[in-house]
């Protein structure tokens, strides 16, 4: 009952409970406002500022669905007519702060994140409330700030013509089609054919998998050719540091596979004036490590053997909001309390379990299901051990591509959740 209560609680707060699908042309122009932020705090303060208010032509990110979410995420951001209060458009996140939140480093000092979302440019003035929420799905942060179409500082986006770009595969109109992005990080200027290979298997790796294979006619791919002075990337404990057009690096929280960049302001000015929603950026070394943050970007080794694996596991990240399945014996993070049903559709803890994949378990399935060597890959359960976390959070199956790169299959549960996805961002 209790995640019934949040849900009411969010629907209330974003006045949602009874709204119907907005028609595009009679809310937004065909612009993008891209609203950038700072996330600031420790581990137990959170502070959200508004950085500055950009703008550039064309909208290319969901046209339906405009007023709904599919997922919670970590946080959320909402758009309404100033003047009716009507519920305009809605987008879910995660947010690298926020997983810093979870860090011991998070508990001694106060540190800001750039955070950067584009959303559709309104014809009227709008009230935008962007929310953080805690591991409970509580709110923990929040501000709204008005916005005026006719705002003179609205300042728009310069386009660098000089950055080289064009569709590796493309399925018809941004409008109708999920548009991602490759860019290219530590890549050379004459590097840009090994790149565009790159972007090509990786293309491959994320088609050989279902549901992507299926509804590959649903996007668009699009290679970004912007050159590094350096070749390669950043790797702190081996003291590498590498002058590279995004500063990516890894051991991000002190980790040393997890890959990430956070800069994410001179992403999204790469990106100016190109038809972007998703962004993966395949870095040019064969360290083996990546990353992926929902409705952020993603970030993979271009040269590593199990960078195809990587990639199809961080795009079910950053696309589709699944957790991670695996999990470590020998250490228990609290990251999924026991008494909150996750946001992520691919876990549970139990509390809400009719809410996640209860109408997939066979007839006599226990709760919890023992593993048995058999069918690891297809035979739907609820399997202790997942969300890092040995006990008290579940996973469908008992290997799945969420889990391990050996996994040659996203498990049922998460094939149905990327359908969901796919579906919520293109039918109406």
């Amino acid at each position: 009952m209790r995640n019934v209560f949040v849900f009411v609680c969010f629907a209330l707060l974003f006045g949602c409970l009874d709204v119907t699908a907005q028609e595009f042309d009679q809310w937004f122009q065909d612009k993008t406002l891209r609203l950038d932020y700072a996330f600031s705090g420790d581990r137990h303060n959170q502070y959200i500022s508004v950085n500055e208010i950009r703008c550039f032509d064309n909208w290319y990110g969901r046209r339906v669905n405009m007023d709904s979410l599919l997922l919670l995420g970590n946080g959320q951001l909402c758009m309404r007519d100033s003047k009716s209060g009507r519920v305009l458009y809605r987008y879910s996140f995660s947010t690298l702060f926020q997983e810093w939140q979870t860090t011991e480093e998070a508990s001694q000092i106060q540190k800001s994140f750039e955070n950067v979302f584009l959303v559709p440019f309104p014809k009227y003035p709008v009230d935008i409330t962007v929310t953080l929420t805690d591991t409970h799905n509580s709110i923990n942060g929040k501000l709204t700030h008005h916005v005026d179409p006719q705002d003179i500082l609205i300042r728009p986006v310069s386009v660098d013509n000089s950055i080289k770009w064009n569709y590796l595969e493309k399925s018809g109109d941004s409008k109708d089609k999920i548009d991602v992005v490759f860019v290219a990080e530590g890549y050379l200027d004459s590097e840009m054919d090994v790149f565009e290979q790159d972007c090509k298997a990786s293309i491959g790796a994320l088609k050989s998998h279902e549901p992507f294979r299926t509804f590959s006619d649903r996007f668009n791919f699009i290679a970004v050719m912007v050159p590094s002075q350096q070749q390669g990337v950043s790797i702190p404990h081996d003291n590498v540091w590498r002058n590279t057009v995004l500063n990516s690096n890894f051991d991000t929280f002190y980790s040393n596979r997890y890959l990430t960049t956070l800069h994410l302001k001179k992403l999204h000015d790469v990106l100016s004036g190109l038809p972007y929603e998703h962004i993966i950026i395949l870095v040019n070394t064969d360290n083996y490590g990546g990353g992926g943050i929902y409705n952020s970007f993603l970030m993979s080794a271009a040269h590593n053997d199990k960078n195809q694996p990587v990639v199809v596991h961080e795009f079910g990240h950053s696309f589709a909001g699944l957790a991670d399945e695996y999990y470590y014996d020998d250490e228990f993070e609290d990251f999924f309390p026991s008494d909150t049903e996750p946001w992520e559709p691919n876990i549970t803890t139990l509390v809400d379990f009719k809410s996640k994949w209860a109408d997939m378990l066979n007839s006599g399935t226990k709760i919890p299901t023992e593993p048995s060597g058999r069918d690891l890959y297809t035979q739907v359960g609820v399997y202790e051990g997942g969300g890092y976390q040995s006990k008290g959070v579940y996973r469908p199956v008992q290997e799945c591509r969420m889990k391990v790169n050996e996994a040659p299959v996203f498990c049922p549960v998460c094939q149905r959740a990327i359908k969901r996805m796919i579906d919520y961002v293109t039918i109406q």
